[in-house]
């Protein structure tokens, strides 16, 4: 399965329509825009599709449905491909205790996920692009793997050349303002980020029910 390159506010509109309470639903796959009026969300809460303009959904979701929703919720969030998402379960289940907790640590976990937690990109899209160009360091060492995991005392650090883009000194200035996940530091001087430990389900505010995930895979 190739990954997906349509426009990306369809997803969160799907999510946004499917929602049981009726909440609106952002998977912050576009940084700012998501928080503006612009968001499609905001303009447009209807599933995407012209049949589904201004016809709200009354069709019932079977307990699989919820399921599946809640799955391919927390995968699009993320921004991993089916087969990945399926196999940080598996590594997930065979660890003891709770298995969506550990679940959700692996991928809170990834190199992308904490460039993007510490306001380093404006989104995990530009969060894995920023990676894969080799802008950062792990312990000293390039490290190049979006899906690269950290560990308690990883330190991540900027190249030299990095420092100096634009678009690293204006994220720079956009991380100074926003709160960061207590489970990471940052140095403001160095730009910096050090692990400080796993991050708790209390921690992590991803608006997914991952019971509802363990039972789909556990069918």
């Amino acid at each position: 399965m190739s990954r997906y390159t349509g426009p990306v506010c369809r997803l969160c509109r799907r999510e946004t329509a499917t929602s049981k309470t009726g909440e609106k639903i952002k998977l912050f796959l576009k940084g700012d825009r998501c928080l503006s009026k612009k968001c499609a969300v905001e303009r447009r809460g209807t599933a995407p599709g012209q049949k589904t303009q201004g016809k709200p959904s009354r069709q019932k979701v079977s307990e699989y449905g919820r399921q599946l929703r809640e799955k391919q919720k927390m995968r699009r969030y993320y921004g991993v491909l089916e087969t990945q998402f399926e196999n940080y379960f598996r590594r997930a289940a065979r660890v003891p205790g709770q298995t969506g907790k550990t679940f959700l640590q692996l991928l809170e976990r990834r190199l992308d996920n904490v460039v993007y937690r510490m306001n380093m990109a404006m989104s995990r899209a530009q969060a894995r692009q920023l990676v894969t160009h080799r802008h950062f360091r792990v312990n000293g060492r390039i490290v190049n793997i979006p899906s690269f995991l950290v560990k308690p005392g990883d330190v991540i650090t900027l190249g030299d050349r990095a420092k100096k883009s634009d678009v690293f000194q204006a994220n720079a200035e956009y991380a100074k303002n926003r709160p960061h996940p207590e489970w990471l530091e940052l140095d403001e001087t160095e730009l910096a980020i050090k692990v400080g430990s796993l991050p708790s389900r209390e921690q992590i505010d991803t608006p997914v029910d991952e019971q509802l995930i363990v039972e789909y895979y556990s069918r």
